[in-house]
């Protein structure tokens, strides 16, 4: 009997909490809950809609190219790289830094909505001292190539 009763508590709860969401008209259950469903469907729209929009969004999005390099410590560079994603900017900056005689001691890179990538560089032992003005043109050089030889495959 008890059990029964807690039951029937718990629906009649569970009932109420329904009707508060959906303000309803009428106080049958079935209205109530299609009301509910109902509200909960176009709920579910709604967001599908916004996430349509937050992907065409990222995908439209244009951020500045940037470089920018500090040097840490004698021979050593921070160089930190912020541009849109797409192509082999990765393996196009690598290449920059081994043309330069320069050697990756850390990185970190990530390709979520745009490419970003902070790296600790240090000057080869057979290389002499790079200067932070070449390594900035270097790699916006690189970053540029990449970027044209991406826009003349799409216009192809």
């Amino acid at each position: 009997m008890a059990t029964k009763l807690q039951r029937r508590t718990a629906s009649l709860r569970k009932l109420h909490l329904l009707q508060t969401l959906n303000k309803p008209k009428s106080v049958k259950r079935s209205c109530s809950i299609i009301n509910v469903l109902l509200h909960f469907y176009k709920l579910k729209v709604k967001l599908e809609e916004i996430q349509r929009e937050y992907q065409n969004l990222l995908k439209n999005m244009r951020i500045p190219q940037e470089v920018k390099v500090e040097k840490i410590n004698g021979e050593q560079f921070v160089v930190k790289v912020a541009c849109n994603k797409g192509g082999d900017k990765l393996v196009s900056i690598l290449e920059v830094f081994d043309e330069l005689g320069l050697n990756v001691v850390q990185a970190r890179v990530s390709c979520r909505h745009f490419f970003s990538m902070e790296a600790i560089i240090g000057v080869g032992q057979d290389q002499k001292t790079s200067d932070m003005k070449d390594i900035t043109d270097a790699v916006l050089k690189a970053i540029d190539e990449e970027q044209s030889g991406e826009q003349e495959m799409l216009v192809t």
